[in-house]
């Protein structure tokens, strides 16, 4: 072989190692691939997680949507303290009423240290919008207010009262609490269970 081929070998050889090393370096996290995370999710100082954001319509809906809402959100409380959730906006400055899992008015959403609460769905405390403007499909701007004077503004995905959120949204019937365990606004549930993963 001659030395040109030689040397046009090792240019080669050397250009994709370059490759290789460059797109290693820009890694496969969803920010790199620009891949949306399934859930949406939000966390408040080292203890607090919002998981499962949604802002869901009636079942009817599809692109703009003005008229009620519901707020679905998991929130776990990693603290050593009570976590006492005391308002809900939607779309900047929409308010949601809390309401126990029998539809008793609540002024707040406690969530035990170390537990969590599922908001939305047959069997759980809900924060109800009694009327909000809305891209079903899209994204919304909503912030959560809690005890300490602690603010949280979220994107949550709104997306309509069927499929895994049948029953999330306003008009929806509250199942009936079983016999055997009825649980309480502020009861704790594990973060990920009951959860709809959000789509």
């Amino acid at each position: 072989m001659s030395r040109s081929l030689r040397r046009g070998s090792i240019a080669a050889i050397a250009a994709l190692a370059i490759a290789s090393l460059s797109s290693c370096a820009a890694g496969n996290t969803p920010e790199t691939l620009q891949i949306k995370p399934d859930n949406v999710s939000a966390t408040l100082g080292t203890d607090v997680l919002l998981n499962n954001i949604v802002v869901v319509t009636g079942a009817e809906s599809s692109g703009e949507h003005t008229g009620p809402a519901n707020v679905t959100v998991n929130i776990s409380n990693g603290g050593t303290e009570v976590l006492e959730l005391q308002a809900i906006t939607v779309a900047g400055g929409a308010p949601a009423t809390f309401a126990d899992d029998k539809g008793a008015p609540l002024t707040s959403i406690s969530v035990p240290a170390g537990g969590a609460v599922l908001l939305g769905g047959p069997g759980n405390p809900t924060a109800k919008v009694a009327s909000t403007t809305v891209t079903v499909g899209g994204y919304v701007t909503t912030s959560f207010t809690f005890k300490n004077h602690d603010k949280l503004d979220a994107q949550a995905q709104v997306s309509p009262n069927k499929d895994v959120y049948k029953g999330f949204g306003p008009g929806a019937p509250a199942a009936a609490p079983s016999k055997t365990a009825t649980p309480a606004a502020g009861a704790t549930s594990p973060a990920a269970h009951g959860a709809p993963a959000a789509h």
